[in-house]
């Protein structure tokens, strides 16, 4: 009996005003056969530090991320 556990990005979804919503999974594998599936979400603004994140996230936050939404997201927030 192989246990296994897999954490993986499996969605991405971009808001109007540039913040990211990320799903992660954590699968739990018997024998290569899924036994167990757990989302956890988190959110990031156009101001987070995105250096931490999947590489898939990076690549979305640098294209949405850009000059002209950070600046609207620090207008609109206070920032």
């Amino acid at each position: 009996m192989a246990l296994e556990e897999k954490v993986v990005v499996d969605s991405i979804n971009t808001l109007e005003d540039g913040c990211i919503n990320v799903r992660t999974a954590t699968v739990i594998l018997k024998d290569d056969v899924e036994i167990s599936r757990t989302f956890h979400r988190h959110v990031l603004t156009p101001v987070d530090d995105t250096s931490g994140e999947d590489a898939r996230v990076q690549a979305v936050a640098t294209a949405v991320h850009t000059s002209s939404v950070v600046a609207a997201y620090r207008t609109a927030h206070d920032l």
